[in-house]
């Protein structure tokens, strides 16, 4: 006989089980809902000294920014974070455009965005919030410019530093402005954290958890050189990839284990991957800044079973979400600053458990990719960017192409 507890158990799951007719309904609602993908993608920051805003600050202030998407669709919605503020970030007004080179943007492709249909919105603090949905041509691998009047700005400005990409502003109202009068440049982003785009019900997106490398350090700035640049290009091109939009979660200096410049991956990973847009695949890419800063009684054994562990936490996180994760190898980086025969030995042991646990969905090898055959602890010259540690353009290449598209076609 079956105990009480069983025999609740079983009604109450009987109880929550939809029935046929609930769920053809359900199916039927979804086959007309919006699919939204993610195209373009940054991770926020709190700002400092070295990226600061402008003297005397953002409030009051028309603040032009231009980013370069991957996938491209016909109807999109932006998103605006105020994560590291400690009171409301207002925002006055909101518009979208195709880029017009430097400050400017292409005549009538102008369109403001809204929020619940206002055209302002104030965003919490610790809060981000989406705009309302808006039709506009954006093209694959295009730039779009988006020019928001900040009326005001909290005590801690969310930002992020390694934008790779010049920014405009001016005091006053000037978001429909082809051209902005006597703008300031600076190469960061400001509040700017998200674009999505309505898709195919093919269409995904891959995140990358990444540091400077990924974050395109040494890249030339608006070249759009990153290597999460050149995959979308090679994604692009592929036309059994082409509706795959990248998602670049890189931040400089960034660690696995520990807070840098931003916060830690494993702090981050619920919003820079778990919560963006159509996430299919993550691919992770961090582990150099750990043992490169395990300096005086750190211990780099400890440190590289550390960083496994950390690895399979974030697969163990990802996979709860149906999310296929791909560990990428740690570059090179003999004759920099982090070189030393321990912190080799950690590079080592860490790239062989990626390589070899079977912990990962796949492997992307971008250690083989970009090595000195000759030298195999240093990046190759065709690689390196002349710090020893992070790519150049070329090398980037190389670290995009290492990558089989076929990957994500499962």
């Amino acid at each position: 006989m079956k105990s009480l507890a069983a025999v609740l158990s079983l009604a109450s799951i009987a109880t929550l089980a939809p029935s046929p007719e609930i769920t053809r309904a359900a199916q039927a609602g979804a086959d007309h809902q919006e699919f939204w993908v993610g195209t373009w993608a940054c991770s926020p920051q709190l700002s400092d000294s070295s990226v600061s805003p402008p003297t005397p600050d953002l409030s009051d202030t028309t603040l032009r920014q231009i980013v370069h998407v991957s996938v491209g669709g016909t109807t999109i919605r932006v998103r605006f974070s105020n994560e590291f503020g400690k009171s409301p970030l207002s925002i006055a007004a909101a518009h979208i455009a195709k880029a017009g080179g430097a400050d400017a943007i292409e005549p009538g492709t102008d369109k403001p965005l809204a929020f619940g249909g206002q055209p302002s919105v104030t965003i919490p603090a610790g809060a981000l919030m989406y705009s309302d949905s808006v039709a506009f041509d954006l093209p694959p691998l295009s730039d779009l410019v988006a020019t928001i009047f900040v009326k005001s700005v909290p005590d801690g400005v969310t930002t992020h530093a390694g934008s790779r990409a010049t920014s405009y502003l001016t005091h006053g109202d000037f978001v429909s402005e082809t051209t902005l009068p006597s703008p300031q440049s600076i190469d960061h982003w400001y509040f700017l954290t998200g674009v999505d785009v309505v898709g195919r019900k093919s269409s995904n997106s891959v995140a990358i958890l990444g540091d400077s490398i990924t974050d395109g350090r040494n890249s030339n700035t608006n070249g759009n050189g990153r290597w999460p640049d050149d995959l979308a290009r090679r994604l692009q091109s592929n036309k059994h990839t082409k509706n795959i939009g990248v998602l670049n979660g890189g931040i400089g200096g960034n660690r696995l284990l520990h807070d840098g410049l931003g916060p830690n991956a494993l702090s981050r990973l619920d919003r820079d991957v778990l919560a963006q847009s159509g996430v299919r695949w993550l691919v992770i890419l961090e582990g150099v800044n750990d043992i490169g800063t395990c300096k005086n009684d750190c211990n780099l054994d400890e440190l590289a079973r550390d960083i496994i562990r950390a690895y399979q936490q974030i697969i163990v996180r990802a996979h709860a979400h149906h999310i296929r994760v791909y560990g990428a190898t740690i570059l090179p980086f003999g004759g920099s600053h982090y070189a030393a025969p321990d912190a080799e030995r950690a590079r080592q042991s860490v790239n062989q458990w990626i390589r070899s646990s079977g912990s990962f969905d796949a492997v992307i090898d971008l250690d083989a990719a970009t090595r000195d055959p000759r030298n195999p602890a240093n990046l190759s010259s065709k690689a390196d960017s002349g710090d020893h540690l992070h790519p150049n353009d070329s090398g980037y290449r190389l670290v995009a192409d290492a990558v089989n598209l076929r990957l994500f076609t499962k």
